[in-house]
């Protein structure tokens, strides 16, 4: 059942999930089967493997599992994705597009990787590293 709220702070919504990535510890997770509405706001890494509508704000790293769907607008230090996003991405180091990745959306990061099989559907501005 979907619900919605915000998320400050320290909660994990989930068991500690499988690696998408070689990656510090995740210090928020969203899991397969949950539905989350609403703004996370979080310093850290934090990994969706559910579906999320609204937006993700970090600091550190997020990662995106296969099978997430993702509408939303993403700030984060640095992007990896596998799922997909619907909606502007901005990231302050790096946006890594992994296969089987789909985004619609806009892009801004100082880089961006694209791997073979990813769809892109949007709009892509280079930024100096902050």
């Amino acid at each position: 059942m979907p619900y919605s709220m915000k998320l400050r702070g320290g909660a994990v919504m989930s068991s500690v999930p499988s690696k998408l990535e070689s990656t510090p510890d995740v210090d928020a997770f969203i899991g397969k089967g949950v539905d989350f509405k609403g703004t996370i706001i979080y310093n850290g890494t934090v990994r969706i493997d559910g579906s999320l509508e609204g937006e993700v704000q970090t600091d550190g790293i997020l990662l995106v599992g296969e099978e997430v769907v993702l509408k939303a607008k993403v700030t984060a230090g640095t992007v990896v994705c596998k799922g997909k996003i619907t909606g502007d991405v901005t990231a302050t180091e790096k946006i890594r597009l992994r296969a089987p990745a789909v985004l619609n959306g806009g892009v801004k990061a100082p880089m961006l990787s694209i791997e073979e099989g990813v769809l892109f559907n949007g709009t892509i501005e280079m930024t100096p590293s902050s």
